[in-house]
C-alpha cells in the first residue's frame, strides 16, 4: 500500500533539498508531524542518521523513530519510521522525497509505502487503509504546497 503527491517548485534542487531534509523544520509544512529532533548526536541528513517525529491527528498523539535511508543533496531524501513498541518488527513506513530538475525549477514528489504488518495497525487505528491513504495523500499535497511556498519565498527574499 502506497501513495504519492507531486508539485512544481520554482527553486534550485539544492535549495529544495536543504529545506525538506532539515527535519527540524517539518512542523512548518506537515499537517500531522508537528515537531522533529535529531537523535544520537546527529545534526543533519546522512544515511543512517536517526530522528524522532512527534505526530497528531485529531485526538491521537504518537511519536516515531525515523532512520534516514537516502540523503542525496539536490536529488532525494528518504527515511523509514518505526513505532517504539514495534522496533523488533522493523520499519513500518518508508517516506521518500524525489527532486527532479526541470526547466524553471524542480518537480518535487513525496511518497510513502506501508510495510505489510503496519496495515493491521492502520486498520485498527484509522478505520481502514483506504481512508488513511486518502488522508495521507491530502496531507502530502498540503506539505508539498507549503514546502513550495517556503522554497519560493526564500528564493525571492534571498534566504
Amino acid at each position: 500500500m502506497q501513495g504519492q503527491a507531486q508539485v512544481h517548485v520554482q527553486a534550485s534542487p539544492e535549495r529544495v533539498y536543504g529545506i525538506l531534509s532539515n527535519v527540524t523544520r517539518m512542523g512548518e509544512w506537515s499537517p500531522e508531524c508537528y515537531r522533529c529532533e535529531w537523535l544520537d548526536g546527529a545534526t543533519g541528513p546522512a544515511s543512517g542518521a536517526r530522528f524522532k517525529g512527534y505526530n497528531r491527528r485529531g485526538w491521537l498523539r504518537w511519536s516515531t523513530t525515523c532512520t534516514v535511508t537516502d540523503a542525496e543533496p539536490g536529488r532525494a531524501f528518504a527515511f523509514e519510521t518505526s513505532l517504539p513498541n514495534f522496533k523488533r518488527r522493523g520499519a513500518q513506513t518508508r517516506w521518500r522525497y524525489e527532486i527532479e530538475p526541470v526547466e524553471g525549477g524542480v518537480n518535487l514528489t513525496e511518497s510513502f509505502e506501508w510495510l505489510w504488518y503496519f496495515a493491521v495497525v492502520v486498520w485498527l487505528t484509522f478505520r481502514g487503509p483506504r481512508k488513511r491513504i486518502a488522508a495521507l495523500e491530502e496531507n502530502m499535497r498540503q506539505s508539498l504546497e507549503r514546502i513550495k511556498a517556503i522554497a519560493e519565498g526564500e528564493t525571492k527574499t534571498g534566504g
